[in-house]
């Protein structure tokens, strides 16, 4: 069986971000949780929801200031509320890592309307509204960063994902159009694309022998990707170093697409 395999990254610091306000999506586990972790370790006040409770408690009991709010992100008034509490207590935002989703594998001949509008409502739809619940606050301090989890599956043409990839590629338009729009504000935009990165989820549902041959075959690069390496990809998007970078797309994949 497969196993999640351990990376110690050497310290990065990016010190423009200590202090700063952050608020992630669907960060109490997976690459959403190497996320919260990393902007933690750079000083940053972090603020993150989720509907895993108890992971997300105990994540954020592990961290220094570090906030988290229990919520459904399908319920946009519940998520919007959340944000706004964890707003108050990161000293407004600065950062917003548009991250949750659910990639839970489907047919296309088992889609119902319910079922899309479903998918829609977690993969899609919540970076919308997250990102309306944070612009009072980045405008009232001058500016800010928001960056959107993208897919490589789509890229890939990963079968049985058409509705998550769907929702995934939606992420350039979005971040394009959000970056014209925001500009002026001096609110940035740009988005991540992660390959097949070897969380937990990935690794107990649908790692195995042939997955790992394919990514031996697929990967420029020998090894295998892990959360910290698109977390610290977010790391550089959020920071002054990236001031004059927006409307992008960074793909963390080691060569595949």
């Amino acid at each position: 069986m497969a196993t999640v395999p351990y990376i110690e990254f050497a310290g990065v610091r990016f010190n423009s971000l200590a202090g700063q306000g952050v608020i992630v999506t669907g960060g109490a586990s997976g690459i959403g949780a190497d996320i919260v972790r990393a902007f933690a370790q750079q000083g940053c006040k972090v603020g993150f929801v989720d509907r895993d409770e108890a992971a997300g408690r105990a994540l954020a009991a592990s961290l220094p200031e570090t906030f988290f709010e229990s919520v459904d992100v399908t319920d946009v008034p519940a998520l919007k509320a959340a944000i706004e509490r964890l707003a108050a207590r990161t000293g407004g935002v600065d950062v917003l890592v548009n991250n949750v989703a659910n990639d839970q594998r489907h047919s296309i001949d088992d889609i119902t309307p319910e079922f899309f509008d479903e998918r829609i409502a977690v993969n899609l739809r919540p970076h919308f509204f997250a990102t309306q619940a944070v612009l009072a606050s980045m405008r009232g301090k001058g500016g800010g960063s928001i960056v959107n989890i993208g897919s490589g599956s789509w890229k890939n043409k990963t079968p049985n994902l058409s509705v998550y990839a769907t929702a995934k590629s939606a992420m350039q338009g979005f971040t394009r159009c959000l970056a014209r729009d925001l500009g002026r504000d001096n609110i940035r935009v740009n988005c991540v694309v992660p390959g097949w990165t070897m969380t937990e989820r990935q690794v107990s549902l649908w790692v195995d022998a042939a997955g790992e041959a394919e990514m031996d075959k697929q990967h420029c690069i020998p090894g295998r990707i892990v959360g910290m390496d698109i977390a610290h990809m977010v790391l550089f998007l959020a920071a002054d170093t990236a001031r004059m970078v927006t409307a992008q797309e960074f793909v963390v994949d080691a060569g595949w697409a």
